[in-house]
């Protein structure tokens, strides 16, 4: 199933034509809020929103924590839209639909993607409320042929064989260093490698004991399928990880995860998520600035 549906280039377009008739914003940076963080789009001056389900080829998001709902507007300076609501492989969409999103965000000009999530930390340095900035990913759907750029490649969008060995941005992890010194969180902020798995339950112990071994600090359901394809149509990218849980890898460990709890801790940390975007989108103008001098 996850292999067999194609979307055409034309679906695409018809969904970003749809929403340039409906907004005055051409957005430069797009934003995915992760379980619980949707309250980034709140921040949003000059808002136009739009229900998934009134878009052309989107998806519905099926998830509590997840609105469902794209938000056009401005944040310091630049145009942003917001992802309310992202989709997973687990609820039964295809990684072409689950990814949908960004290939339309490129045909509206984004040339960043921020991506956030709800991760279980498998590190002892990792703590609950810790926010882990993505320098890398393992990919695990992706490893076994689960992966959003299976079947005929679309040149308009980007390469046959994409490289992924620079996906989340130098440049722009080392300006979230700084933001983080500068409002005095650095203490809960560093960065560290993403796993994906695919949901939705929970990893037992065997798993989250292999997953360590592989070098593995933070795990979750998401993410990796949209950043292969934002890195394919050649968007820069900047991931965060909110750590929501620790994840057993004991068999004496009587503490169990639940998803209430990763949306409580969401809740918690919304606001520091929510300055430390703010200010890495007010400051990102100065690398666009640089980027194109170069």
């Amino acid at each position: 199933m996850h292999s067999k549906e194609q979307i055409s280039h034309e679906e695409y377009q018809k969904a970003a034509d749809w929403l340039t008739s409906q907004t005055r914003h051409r957005p430069q940076v797009a934003i995915i809020c992760g379980s619980g963080l949707g309250m980034l789009a709140d921040t949003l001056k000059s808002q136009n929103s739009f229900a998934y389900s009134d878009i052309p080829g989107f998806p519905q998001s099926t998830v509590q924590g997840h609105a469902g709902r794209l938000v056009f507007g401005e944040l310091n300076g630049k145009t942003c839209v917001c992802m309310q609501g992202r989709f997973h492989m687990y609820e039964g969409h295809s990684l072409c639909k689950t990814t949908f999103p960004i290939r339309v965000f490129k045909l509206l000009g984004v040339e960043t993607l921020i991506v956030t999530n709800a991760a279980g930390s498998l590190v002892d340095g990792l703590h609950i409320g810790d926010i882990m900035i993505i320098k890398d990913h393992i990919n695990f759907p992706g490893l076994v042929g689960f992966n959003p750029l299976t079947g005929p490649n679309d040149d308009k969008f980007g390469p046959r064989f994409p490289a992924m060995s620079s996906c989340y941005d130098k440049g722009l992890r080392c300006l979230a260093m700084e933001v983080a010194k500068e409002l005095d969180v650095a203490g809960i902020m560093q960065e560290g490698v993403y796993a994906m798995v695919g949901g939705p339950n929970f990893e037992s112990i065997a798993e989250a004991r292999l997953l360590h071994c592989l070098g593995v600090d933070a795990v979750g359901m998401s993410t990796a399928p949209e950043v292969v394809v934002a890195t394919h149509c050649g968007m820069r990218v900047f991931g965060l990880s909110l750590i929501t849980n620790k994840v057993g890898k004991s068999y004496e460990d009587s503490d169990s995860v639940n998803h209430e709890g990763v949306l409580e801790v969401g809740r918690l940390r919304s606001d520091t998520v929510q300055k430390l975007v703010t200010e890495i989108i007010r400051r990102m103008e100065i690398n666009n600035n640089t980027n194109d001098a170069v």
